[in-house]
């Protein structure tokens, strides 16, 4: 009896250290975050270390930094590790953002060395900035690393701490053991922006602030749409068919079709002697194929991509990951889109153009997945919709033979295209600003309607950030 009483003590004891260490962390988070705006009004500027990995991150990242320059009452100054489209915002990257552009796991073995001496670089980097606000977007590997050196840094120091904030929420709902693992994050990082539904309850749920401000891939509509009276209601991109074929030299009776085998070189390279197999095998039922290969704005993908087109087995046209009038223009012009996994699938929902899914991995990558994955599709709007809406092509069943099947029907089947067109407005509905995220931007006094290009994920993102800062 006696024994018992203790370990009821002992157990209360234990899970009030813990509530304990919590609130510390949470009040210590607080401080902090009130200090960082004092600081950047004292010194006229606020400044904002920021970091992306990938072309996906870049185009959030620049969004993002120009949210915060309209939204800030101060100048704001940024330093970091950007792409293209940063650069465009002013970021003098520290070194190419394709230094640290590595996915999977055993693929990530050879890049160890770089990739540690890059994160050290981006460490010190941050520590002489001197930022009252650090963020990092996506790319979780490299990017939690270095939000949790820079806070020991910090720490050992016994110096005020800038606020972390990390965009995109890691894909903890796939994996088994995901959320026990967002528990560990408060240390090193105080909130996290959200683009999926219900990410930001779970992490909140584990102890973990965040908010959700939708997708930012749905402001495509804003800037493609311009001076069409849009808004992110419509969800949806339309682009000159006509013009693309005429630029291009293509019969309006070819049978076109979008090819967007990734963003990274390990990626690209992997998928595209797939790609080419497929498209031998597909002309022999379509004798007027042609296709068009999205090129991501990444140096190495571009020389790999040339490389390859003297022995490419149809007529190819080239498009630049850089321009996005281009981008959807062509997509306009397909018939049906073969893609690798990843925001691709969003931006082909909103020009509505069907298509397929193919991704293939390291073998040892592939055994992970297959054993610690929760979800059974790889693409978000499968994923979101708990159907295979999408077709995939995965693992050892992405073949040429495979995709060539799936690629055949889904252009001969006017029922499944159309069923896809119309699940994209269903999952882009999912995407966008939620009612609570908007009355963030009330809060800081932007008034928020729905036609108005104030209620979008960046600013949302933007607002959160300094609105965190004003009011802790």
């Amino acid at each position: 009896m006696l024994w018992m009483y203790w370990k009821c003590c002992s157990e209360r004891r234990r899970m009030m250290r813990g509530f304990l260490n919590n609130m510390n962390r949470y009040l210590s988070t607080y401080r902090v975050a009130a200090n960082a705006f004092e600081m950047s009004a004292k010194h006229g500027e606020l400044r904002v270390f920021i970091v992306a990995g990938e072309v996906s991150g870049d185009t959030i990242a620049s969004r993002l930094m120009t949210s915060l320059r309209t939204l800030s009452p101060v100048p704001v100054r940024f330093s970091g590790v950007g792409g293209s489209m940063m650069s465009k915002q002013g970021l003098k990257s520290l070194f190419p953002m394709e230094d640290i552009a590595v996915m999977g796991i055993w693929e990530l073995c050879p890049h160890l060395m770089k990739i540690r001496e890059k994160l050290k670089r981006t460490v010190e980097a941050a520590i002489v900035f001197q930022p009252h606000v650090v963020v990092t977007v996506d790319s979780k590997g490299f990017s939690f690393r270095l939000l949790k050196q820079i806070r020991a840094r910090y720490r050992n120091d016994k110096l005020a701490c800038p606020v972390h904030f990390h965009y995109v929420a890691p894909s903890f709902w796939a994996w088994k053991g995901g959320e026990e693992r967002l528990k560990g994050l408060v240390e090193f990082v105080d909130h996290i922006l959200c683009i999926l539904p219900n990410e930001a309850e779970v992490c909140k749920s584990n102890g973990l602030a965040a908010t959700f401000v939708g997708h930012p891939i749905l402001e495509d509509t804003l800037d493609l749409n311009a001076g069409k009276d849009a808004s992110l209601l419509e969800l949806k991109i339309q682009g000159s068919c006509k013009d693309f074929l005429i630029q291009n030299d293509i019969r309006a009776d070819a049978t076109i079709i979008s090819l967007l085998p990734g963003s990274r070189l390990q990626e690209v390279s992997r998928m595209i002697p797939i790609y080419a197999s497929t498209l031998e095998l597909l002309k022999e039922s379509f004798p007027e194929l042609t296709t068009i290969i999205h090129v991501a704005p990444n140096a190495d993908v571009q020389e790999h991509i040339s490389g390859v087109l003297h022995k490419w087995p149809v007529p190819a046209v080239l498009v630049a990951g850089g321009s996005p009038q281009a981008k959807y223009d062509a997509f306009s012009a397909s018939k049906v889109a073969l893609c690798t996994s990843g925001t691709v699938a969003t931006e082909l929902q909103l020009a509505r153009l069907p298509f397929v899914v193919a991704y293939r991995a390291h073998f040892l990558t592939e055994w992970l997945i297959r054993h610690k994955a929760k979800v059974s599709y790889i693409s978000l709007p499968n994923i979101l919709l708990n159907s295979p809406v999408i077709p995939e092509a995965l693992f050892q069943e992405c073949t040429p033979r495979r995709l060539q099947s799936m690629l055949k029907e889904l252009i001969r089947n006017d029922g499944l295209r159309n069923k896809q067109i119309v699940a994209a407005e269903e999952v882009l509905k999912l995407l966008c600003p939620s009612k609570e995220s908007t009355k963030i931007l009330a809060r800081a006094g932007l008034k928020c309607t729905s036609s108005s290009s104030i209620c979008t994920p960046s600013m949302i993102a933007a607002s959160t950030i300094l609105y965190y800062e004003r009011t802790q």
